[in-house]
């Protein structure tokens, strides 16, 4: 493969990287917006509404509170990425093991107006990855590395909402809302060079060095359904816009995944016990076409093959006294990738193992905790740069997170 097509081939890893998400969910799927739904692998987050952040899953949630509200939180994410088993140009090098620690912060306000009216704004992030490798990655055994391949792949985004909800009568309430989303990706890909003499590692050639930046509109709708007190259901949907990532004259067109959920909300009679889920459908396919303008490598468009994906989360909270509430959680996360898989971008098929507690306090008071171990799969990699790599990945992630909540 020649310098330009090798260009056209990372520069298009680096611009789906940066349009999808993290390494946290399958298709790199940022579930991280509060401590409460993190303690329950986020199953029923979008009608249960136990504090603020609920407007980032259902706008229509928000009408479920009899009072204004307030949360802040900062969730942590510590990734295991291992890449192993790995032949390159047909030769054996080293493992390489990828770990970051990632703060990912959340701030919520709701502002109950009347019976029927509630505004609500946050501040959040959906979409996020860190996976970088050594300078001298693949040069145990060989002379050409393969950074070209690995290199670095750093994500960040923001999520700035404003949403309004309206209850329409005592069973049904709606909602929707404005998504402004902020992405910032650095990616670069170099081709390093061993000397078998001295033993040092240089820099042969750049062949991506992207510092990109865009902003994109989008949307979501939802609704609430209350069977009675005890038991409610809700429906949301979020339409992820284009983003347009540009780094000097260059620009890069791709769209988002549009996601739908469906969540279940029941207290079991005479009991302190509740069971909760949720059915998330994330519309992974909508990548079938990237575009390029004034692209170097003269690529205008690319196919990059990815399937929709699921998720699916079960829960159960435990109403232990007035100050004290326990949860947990599991989920199961289908994988976005399909036959085109990549060393710097891992994904799989994950399980999600969640648990939580809440402490109440002075009756307007709440902090939450959450923890998660996130468990991935094993998955077989090739593909090619100067030289063909095969290589088996594995991702693995421990999340935990604190939340501040204030009713008013």
């Amino acid at each position: 493969m020649n310098k330009k097509r090798l260009f056209s081939k990372t520069l298009l890893a680096a611009t789906i990287t940066l349009a999808t998400q993290q390494a946290t969910a399958a298709g790199f799927q940022l579930n991280a917006q509060s401590a409460t739904g993190l303690g329950r692998a986020f199953a029923g987050d979008a009608v249960i509404a136990d504090n603020a952040s609920v407007m980032s899953r259902n706008a229509a949630a928000m009408a479920l509170f009899d009072s204004s509200q307030f949360s802040a939180g900062l969730n942590y994410i510590d990734t295991d990425i291992k890449v192993s088993d790995i032949q390159y140009g047909g030769q054996d090098i080293d493992d390489a093991n990828n770990g970051s620690g990632t703060p990912v912060p959340n701030i919520y306000y709701i502002h109950r107006l009347n019976d029927k009216w509630a505004f609500g704004a946050g501040i959040y992030s959906n979409f996020g990855t860190e996976n970088n490798f050594e300078n001298d990655f693949g040069t145990s055994h060989t002379t050409v590395g393969a950074s070209a391949l690995g290199g670095t792949t750093e994500i960040k985004s923001v999520n700035f909402a404003l949403t309004t909800s309206y209850r329409i009568n005592e069973q049904w309430s709606v909602g929707g809302g404005l998504d402004v989303i902020y992405g910032a990706g650095t990616l670069k890909r170099e081709v390093s060079v061993k000397n078998p003499m001295t033993g040092d590692i240089t820099t042969a050639a750049t062949l991506v060095d992207i510092d990109a930046t865009g902003t994109g509109l989008g949307f979501n709708l939802g609704t609430v359904y209350e069977l009675d007190e005890r038991n409610r259901f809700g429906f949301s949907y979020h339409y992820s816009p284009e983003i347009e990532a540009e780094d000097g004259n260059q620009k890069v067109t791709l769209p988002l995944p549009d996601m739908l959920e469906f969540s279940g909300y029941h207290e079991i009679k005479d009991t302190k016990f509740a069971v909760h889920y949720s059915v998330q459908y994330i519309g992974w396919s909508d990548f079938d076409k990237i575009e390029f303008t004034n692209n170097p490598s003269g690529l205008s468009e690319s196919v990059y093959d990815w399937q929709n994906g699921m998720h699916y989360a079960i829960g159960g909270t435990y109403f232990l006294n007035d100050a004290w509430t326990l949860r947990a959680g599991y989920m199961y996360d289908t994988a976005a990738q399909d036959e085109l898989t990549s060393i710097s971008v891992p994904d799989s098929d994950r399980q999600w193992f969640s648990a939580g507690f809440s402490y109440h306090f002075e009756k307007k008071h709440t902090v939450d905790f959450g923890f998660t171990y996130l468990m991935g799969d094993d998955v077989e990699v090739e593909e090619s740069s100067i030289q063909t790599l095969k290589a088996t990945t594995h991702a693995d992630a421990i999340l935990a997170g604190v939340q501040y909540s204030y009713s008013f």
